[in-house]
């Protein structure tokens, strides 16, 4: 079983080989946006990571050994351009805790609001059609089991939805104005696999797996990313005395269907479950590259904060509060 696991594991490496050349671009790019500041912390390197209810966002096989009855998280992304991201998630556990752990998981995304314009024959070349505001929403529904103490496995049906304002059209002699909304229905799967080796970890998930969708003419697919995780505390790698500290090493190798293959890596020490230093490296973004953050547990509430430096657009900073019981 382990050799299998290995080529398996093998050949999905090597995919990431394959395809360079992307065909087409993709729509509702709010999915791919990482809300959690813990994530974004570490670079979003979060494939492997058991994460309650904020695995949604992830890899829904993270709620599997999540050791709390309840868990609660809420998270504001200041995004580039002022646009806000929100995220809201809960995952509860059953008391037969063997039937798996159940999640909901929620994004919403406010664009600001926008003047909306129109080519006209006029001394300017256009005219004002009003003020539009855009947005945004997922809602999903998740569920993750442990089939043994290294394997788990989880999934998410979810359904998009984005507006993007208002057409206004001539008709003859009057304006018709018809919206931009389009919905869809998309799935999230993943699985993590301890080694038995110390703490090291593998984890695999592909996230936004849909058909295609379309706001008038144009179709497009959602951002379907497919990824591969490990994990490891370097303090057992190198055999250093923990005493109550970790340094947990993360790195996700990323194929998304937009873009070039894509490496993230993040890494967090610990001090006593108490306080958390993170960084992380996004490798191969445009715009993207060093992440920071730090986080503080106590009596069961967890605050996170991560600055995320977005070159010539901005700095990102994101917050997430997180209890559990």
């Amino acid at each position: 079983m382990n050799k299998r696991l290995v080529l398996i594991i093998l050949l999905l490496i090597s995919s990431f080989g394959l395809a360079e050349e992307k065909l087409g671009q993709t729509g509702f790019q709010f999915l791919s946006v990482s809300p959690d500041a813990r994530a974004a912390g570490m670079g979003g390197a979060m494939t492997t990571a058991d994460w309650g209810s904020g695995a949604l966002f992830f890899n829904p096989a993270g709620m599997a050994n999540m050791d709390k009855r309840f868990d609660f998280a809420v998270s504001r992304n200041r995004w580039i351009a002022d646009i806000n991201h929100d995220a809201f998630s809960i995952a509860i556990k059953p008391p037969f805790a063997s039937i798996g752990v159940f999640g909901i998981s929620v994004q919403a995304v406010d664009y600001g609001t926008i003047e909306g314009t129109m080519v006209w024959a006029n001394e300017i070349g256009y005219i004002e059609t009003g003020l539009q505001e855009p947005t945004a929403l997922a809602v999903g529904f998740g569920y993750a089991r442990a089939i043994s103490d290294r394997f788990s496995v989880g999934g998410q049906i979810k359904v998009a939805s984005q507006y993007l304002g208002n057409n206004t059209l001539p008709a003859g002699d009057e304006l018709v104005s018809t919206k931009n909304l389009a919905a869809a229905t998309a799935y999230d799967f993943g699985t993590i696999f301890r080694t038995g080796f110390r703490s090291l970890t593998f984890g695999m998930s592909i996230r936004n797996f849909s058909n295609e969708i379309k706001f008038e003419r144009e179709s497009f697919q959602l951002p379907l990313t497919f990824r591969l995780g490990l994990a490891m505390n370097l303090f057992e790698l190198l055999s250093l005395p923990e005493g109550g500290q970790s340094l947990l090493l993360r790195v996700d190798a990323a194929h998304p269907r937009s873009f070039s293959e894509q490496v993230n890596t993040g890494i967090e020490y610990s001090f006593f479950n108490f306080l958390f230093v993170r960084g992380g490296y996004l490798a191969n973004y445009d715009e993207r590259g060093l992440t920071f953050g730090f986080g503080v547990n106590t009596f069961g509430l967890r605050i996170d904060y991560a600055y995320w430096p977005v070159s010539r657009l901005g700095d990102v900073q994101r917050f997430t509060l997180r209890f559990g019981i």
